[in-house]
């Protein structure tokens, strides 16, 4: 997290996010200065004045130590040492070795009471909205967050320290990819290294940039990293290729709780029936539209092709300084992962993928005997379905990618955008932004005779196979931290917008963050969220550049779609090998 390099794409996520922890945390120390200020007869209550500056150290990732705790109660040094003690006999408190001696220690707050502060930071939530809330502020929204369905669900408390801290020459080395998430994990660097109790030292790069210092790692004798985070599609190249260890090798997998992954993820981190990686995030690509600007227009959220070419077509008013949509186009990864999912909305997998219930299946790919599917009528209609949205988008929509998609989207220059959620911080995190608050997320509109999709996409964290024997417990240990619900959501509390874990998006304050984990639970449930768009066998990041090459060039006038199918079909097919072997 420190040593920061390569691609960074400027995060609009704000460190500074406040939890409801932290805000009911603040109104009691407030609300007792009040207390006692107001009646002189009151007895500071040492109990609560020392459980909330150890919530508050521990929330702020700042050591607490007896001493602090003691100077903290506001009674006298003897009576603060007893309340202190009692604290920790009722396992209220733990205390972590600061030195090999053992004989100084930190004080964190235990399990106990983390559960117990969460439920006491629910109650007091409902409780004032009861008494002060309401028809008091005209909030209808207010009943049904604290009074309603999301009131029941059990709530996701804060991360514990460990009581050992990790024993690992140098810290922890991590290597992620630069995006809002990632980021948000480097904003907190100094809460994961109190948790973990050691330094962690992360290297970001961009998406091409990220794989070729992946690959150049694994062919190091010793890896450089602990963990590495790995695009979905690249999990069957580095399984083959050594980069990843699969993880049964190393941990007990139960330890993950695999059931709480989304289920999509969960099965897109496996190769040949094996996992190689924990899910980070979770992304699907979805279509964000304008929901203000569709009631103005008196149109209906896209569930088709045809629809959103209307819609798109409709909205596109460039005299007014306005466009229809953006989406990946730039010549190369970007337009070819565009490709590969314009094949999925028309039902074609790039693959001769088996049909399965709700898909197609991806389990035989290890084995190898598959073959690229890209000249065939479906991927036709893709061809001009990218050809038809060419019409309705910004005049510079051929060097647009990632995150030069979304950006237009937030400013309120384009009328919808396919966009992974990752990206969604760029216009929920600003007020100023014309999207904010104002943004609908559906999955893929799909072609004709198709069901709709949402490609799932983001980023797992895996152990590279050339780590030394002796860091591996320290990077199990670490990746099951960054990787936890509690994780999980401390990330979407300061800002992410991916989510791996139904428990995470289940939680009351998570819900509250966006809309948009409710709309992807949805999908998840519906079977809506897919990882075949993009088979992760060795050869797709190869196939990606081919289909973005050749259809560029079709998106540029310079061949037709018939040639652009046959062409890319051709190289495609070179890349498999006769044996059919991967």
């Amino acid at each position: 997290m420190n040593a920061m390099r390569g691609h960074n794409q400027g995060s609009p996520v704000s460190p500074q996010a406040k939890t409801e922890t932290l805000e009911v945390l603040s109104f009691l120390e407030e609300f007792t200065d009040e207390l006692e200020d107001a009646l002189d007869i009151l007895v500071p209550n040492a109990h609560l004045r020392m459980a909330l500056h150890l919530m508050r150290g521990h929330l702020d990732a700042k050591t607490v130590t007896p001493t602090s705790l003691i100077s903290a109660s506001r009674v006298p040094y003897a009576t603060a040492n007893r309340r202190l003690k009692e604290m920790v006999e009722a396992g209220l408190i733990e205390q972590r070795p600061r030195t090999r001696t053992g004989k100084t220690f930190s004080m964190h707050p235990s399990d106990a009471l983390l559960a117990r502060w969460v439920q006491l930071s629910g109650r007091l939530r409902r409780l004032a909205e009861g008494h002060f809330g309401g028809e008091a502020k005209g909030q209808d929204t207010q009943d049904y967050y604290y009074g309603g369905s999301y009131a029941a669900a059990q709530s996701i408390p804060p991360l514990r320290v460990r009581r050992e801290p990790l024993k690992v020459p140098g810290g922890i080395r991590v290597l992620v990819h630069g995006d809002p998430t990632f980021m948000v994990m480097d904003n907190l660097k100094r809460q994961f290294e109190q948790v973990i109790g050691t330094e962690i030292s992360q290297r970001a790069f961009s998406i091409d940039r990220l794989r070729e210092e992946a690959l150049r790692n694994a062919a190091r004798e010793t890896s450089r990293y602990d963990i590495v985070a790995v695009d979905l599609p690249w999990i069957g190249e580095f399984a083959e290729r050594d980069v990843l260890m699969p993880l049964d090798q190393v941990m007990d997998l139960a330890r993950l709780d695999p059931a709480d992954f989304h289920t999509a993820g969960w099965q897109a981190a496996h190769w040949g029936g094996r996992a190689y990686g924990v899910p980070a995030q979770t992304t699907p690509e979805l279509l964000f539209y304008r929901r203000d600007l569709f009631a103005e227009a008196g149109l209906e959220p896209p569930a088709t092709t045809d629809a959103l070419l209307r819609a798109a077509r409709t909205l596109h008013q460039p005299q007014r300084g306005r466009h229809g949509i953006a989406w990946n186009a730039a010549r190369g990864t970007a337009l070819g992962h565009t490709v590969l999912m314009a094949f999925a909305d028309f039902g074609q997998p790039i693959l001769d993928l088996p049909v399965i219930a709700g898909g197609f299946g991806t389990d035989h790919l290890a084995q190898g005997g598959y073959r690229v599917t890209i000249d065939t009528e479906a991927g036709l209609y893709a061809a001009e379905f990218l050809l038809d949205l060419l019409q309705y988008s910004p005049p510079d929509i051929l060097s647009m990618s990632w995150y030069e998609r979304v950006r237009p989207y937030a400013a309120g220059t384009v009328a919808m955008a396919y966009g992974y959620t990752l990206l969604a911080p760029y216009f929920e995190m600003d007020e100023s932004s014309p999207a904010y608050g104002q943004t609908g997320y559906l999955p893929h509109p799909a072609g004709q005779g198709a069901a709709q999709v949402a490609p799932v996409g983001g980023y797992v964290m895996g152990i590279p196979a050339n780590l030394a024997p002796e860091r591996i417990p320290a990077a199990v240990e670490a990746l099951c931290v960054f990787t936890s619900p509690e994780a999980q959501k401390l990330f979407v509390q300061n800002g992410s917008r991916t989510n791996p874990r139904y428990s995470v998006g289940a939680d009351p304050e998570v819900r509250r963050a966006s809309t948009i984990f409710e709309a992807v639970d949805a999908m998840s449930w519906r079977d809506e969220l897919q990882f075949w768009p993009r088979p992760p066998v060795p050869e797709i990041c190869n196939i990606i550049r081919i289909c973005g090459e050749e259809f560029h060039d079709m998106l540029r006038g310079i061949t037709s779609p018939r040639e652009a199918l046959r062409t890319a079909q051709k190289r495609a097919d070179a890349l498999i090998r006769p044996d059919g072997k991967p």
